[in-house]
């Protein structure tokens, strides 16, 4: 049955999160989320949210909820840690329950926990590849916290989750189960596809001459390769690197053996290296400093989580690496300050109207459905779209709007 959207209650884990009041507000929830939760405090620092009801109204009480669903949005932020968040994640989602909310969904962009994707035992993770004791050791003394994570979440009362595209393949497996198939990873394949083809960031002739899509190892393999037959550019070329670890956050760079091309023939390309998440920036600078070779005409990094930590600032400022494409899944990366040094070269895609309408669809909520639901931000003020296609995605902006 078709949800109408005045059932659905967005919230968030903290007082004021604009990415969570723009998702809110793609959904057709027009009222402030303050005015829905009070996100109460205790003296003691003990969080008590509480979903504001009418005051005189003594026949409903605990039953406010009722046939509703609430959508919890979870970024991080500044002002308080993951850990934090979490627990405000499971409160909340308890509090939805005990007054009568039908289903709760959690919205979390970057996943919380998803880097301790195993555990110390073979059993406690599942990989692509048979875990050897090399790998087993290495979790030696810690705990699998994704599956804690994701266990007290369910525990709390939240029903399904929905995040954007979770690299670990034994984190998806893991949600999986707990959830009993609602969990949803969506990847922003058409959001990228759309920007690269329909902006000047990239330099290629019409059926890709010139264009190379790069996966900087195996395990972006698949994300990249879908990504380039979703170009519809029959003359790109794919090639995919191979990475060895020399020591802590060393490591070397080479063509992998399983690339679908070699450098033959590529020297003064395109090159757009994708990948899921960048933390130090050790790896990407690596890849673009090995790119180099084929003197590359432009060099972009698209990367979908962008941790922008003082040493990923500092070594992605290294000429090798041309321009950064990302997501706001992480909405400090807005921040200029938190940007640095790298806000010459960044361009950020909003996707706060794209998670509201993959959400709409996946709750059969009625909706409105827009062709390219994302916005652009960078602080170079340069709109970069070929003109033909940027004039005709403004008029339909307009339109939108002016029917909204």
């Amino acid at each position: 049955m078709e949800l109408t959207p005045d059932r659905i209650v967005v919230v968030s884990n903290s007082s004021e999160n604009p990415f969570a009041i723009d998702v809110a507000y793609a959904m057709g929830q027009h009222d402030d989320i303050a005015d829905r939760i009070s996100m109460k405090q205790f003296t003691n620092s003990e969080f008590c949210p509480r979903f504001i009801s009418d005051e005189n109204d003594f026949s409903n009480i605990g039953n406010t909820l009722e046939g509703k669903v609430v959508v919890i949005v979870s970024t991080s932020c500044h002002t308080k840690t993951r850990q934090e968040l979490a627990m405000s994640n499971f409160v909340i989602a308890r509090t939805a329950k005990e007054n009568g909310a039908e289903h709760v969904v959690l919205v979390e962009p970057d996943l919380f926990y998803s880097a301790q994707d195993r555990g110390p035992h073979a059993d406690l993770g599942e990989t692509h590849f048979e875990r050897d004791i090399k790998d087993i050791k290495k979790f030696d003394g810690q705990g699998f916290t994704a599956k804690l994570y994701a266990q007290l979440l369910k525990m709390s009362g939240v029903d399904r989750v929905l995040t954007i595209h979770n690299h670990s393949y034994s984190v998806q497996k893991i949600f999986n189960q707990v959830f009993e198939g609602l969990f949803h990873n969506i990847i922003p394949y058409e959001i990228y596809t759309h920007y690269l083809l329909n902006s000047n960031i990239l330099n290629h002739g019409n059926q890709g001459e010139g264009l190379v899509f790069c996966a900087p190892d195996k395990g972006a393999r698949d994300f990249v390769k879908e990504m380039f037959e979703r170009s519809g550019l029959n003359k790109a070329k794919f090639i995919m690197l191979d990475k060895e670890r020399t020591a802590e956050r060393k490591v070397e760079i080479t063509l992998h053996k399983e690339s679908e091309h070699t450098f033959e023939g590529l020297e003064n390309c395109s090159i757009v290296l994708f990948d899921d998440m960048v933390r130090t920036g050790g790896t990407v600078v690596k890849s673009c400093e090995f790119l180099q070779q084929l003197k590359p005409e432009r060099m972009v990094f698209a990367v979908t989580h962008f941790y922008a930590s003082d040493e990923g600032r500092e070594r992605m400022a290294s000429n090798a690496l041309g321009e950064i494409l990302t997501l706001n899944t992480l909405p400090t990366i807005l921040n200029r300050d938190q940007q640095g040094r790298l806000r010459k070269k960044m361009v950020v895609l909003k996707v706060e109207k794209w998670i509201a309408q993959e959400l709409c669809s996946i709750l059969n909520v009625q909706h409105r459905e827009e062709k390219n639901p994302y916005k652009i931000d960078m602080s170079s003020k340069n709109p970069r779209f070929k003109r033909k296609i940027w004039f005709s995605d403004q008029l339909n902006q307009l339109n939108d709007d002016a029917d909204d």
